[in-house]
């Protein structure tokens, strides 16, 4: 028998009995939309911290204090300037550290608690962090610790009326009175948080007039030191020397543990994809589960079709159709159960993934065609594996006896 006959007589029959047969569908469809679904969303998941981290630069290392099992720690600029120097550390490009509180910045009647954050002229370079309107903070601004302020996206949007300059006017952020010089760029959310919502003065501005933190001996704090290292081929070894440094300059002992870390973003980025990609796995894997659950349905249905269909399989027997051609029949009407569920299962994920994209416009999953040929043709072997039993019993049935069946 042909293919499309089979298919024919196959559609037919699932026809006559369209309640058991979408019902028979469901469980394919739901492991098909769950694989596909997940797998693009765990790709859309790389991506964005793919991104991330990108954003942030895989030449750029962060150093931080206290040590990452909780050991605490101090950095100062005493810090930052020995490892600007390059008779200490080699292939050093550039060098800024950042303070951070959190205030309420006010305007009117438009309050925010915000992270106000004491940066450089070189964050535009070091950070890639640009003005989206106005103008950056300046050397000038530094000499001067002036009372100047760039805002984030989101603090724009949230003390000020839409279609609004915020540039030239003021905000008072800890009960002192700054001018909006600037406006930044819109952030992604990286391992730091989330920028948006913050205010940037000058570095010198936040230690002397806000913080005023320092340490014992008078040197002033810090609470990052970013490195952008000329090259990321050199990011190993300047790692490796900045933590030498520190260890001297901290003065700890061989036997101590380090009281500051040094993040390599390569690191991180490599960890979180490998994270990301044995998580979107092990999802892929435990939805897959249903698609076994749904041949299962199959073979139980299959069972019973075989069962009623009993006294034509005898018939067409009697007639001279030959045992091969009736379990291709029957495991052509497996397959087409089990491919039509899939069918539908990726229409409906496709749907799930425009509905998402519009709700979530700064995280994007696109279908993923792997996890889509993944689905389809485990739906097939689905059909194949659970529809040959009943094929096959459908096969074996003597003419004479089915005949007899009532």
């Amino acid at each position: 028998m042909h293919l499309a006959a089979s298919l024919k007589i196959a559609l037919k029959a699932l026809a006559a009995n369209k309640l058991r047969s979408a019902l028979t569908m469901l469980g394919i469809i739901i492991g098909v939309f769950a694989v596909v679904l997940l797998v693009s969303t765990g790709r859309g998941v790389q991506q964005y911290v793919s991104d991330v981290f990108m954003q942030a630069g895989t030449n750029v290392l962060f150093v931080i204090p206290g040590a990452l099992d909780g050991a605490p720690g101090q950095l100062t600029q005493g810090d930052a300037q020995a490892i600007r120097d390059p008779f200490n550390v080699d292939h050093v490009d550039a060098v800024v550290t950042e303070l951070n509180a959190q205030v309420i910045a006010t305007r009117g009647a438009n309050a925010l608690r915000v992270t106000l954050m004491g940066i450089w002229p070189a964050h535009a370079y070091v950070r890639g962090w640009e003005a989206a309107a106005g103008s950056y903070i300046a050397p000038q601004d530094m000499d001067n610790r002036a009372r100047v302020a760039m805002i984030g996206q989101g603090a724009y949007a949230r003390l000020y009326e839409a279609g609004d300059s915020p540039i030239g006017s003021f905000i008072k952020v800890d009960s002192k009175s700054f001018e909006v010089i600037g406006i930044m760029e819109e952030m992604s959310a990286g391992m730091f948080g989330d920028f948006n919502d913050s205010v940037f003065i000058p570095f010198t501005t936040m230690q002397d007039r806000i913080l005023r933190r320092k340490t014992v001996s008078g040197d002033y704090l810090a609470d990052v030191i970013v490195v952008k290292v000329d090259a990321e081929d050199n990011m190993p070894a300047v790692q490796v020397q900045i933590e030498e440094l520190l260890r001297q300059t901290h003065r700890l002992k061989y036997f101590e543990g380090d009281d500051f870390s040094v993040i390599n973003m390569s690191d991180f980025l490599n960890i979180f994809q490998g994270v990301t990609q044995a998580l979107t796995a092990f999802l892929g894997i435990v939805s897959a589960i249903s698609l076994v659950v749904g041949g299962i349905g199959i073979m139980n249905i299959m069972l019973v079709s075989v069962t009623e269909r009993t006294r034509e399989i005898g018939l067409r027997k009697a007639i001279g159709a030959r045992p091969g051609t009736i379990m291709w029949q029957f495991i052509v009407e497996a397959l087409a159960i089990s491919l039509l569920g899939g069918l539908i299962g990726v229409g409906l994920v496709t749907l799930a993934v425009l509905g998402l994209n519009q709700t979530v416009p700064q995280f994007t999953v696109s279908l993923e065609w792997n996890a889509i040929g993944m689905g389809v043709g485990f739906c097939a072997a689905v059909g194949l594996v659970f529809g040959f039993y009943p094929a096959f019993r459908a096969s074996r049935l003597k003419p004479i006896e089915a005949l007899r069946y009532q």
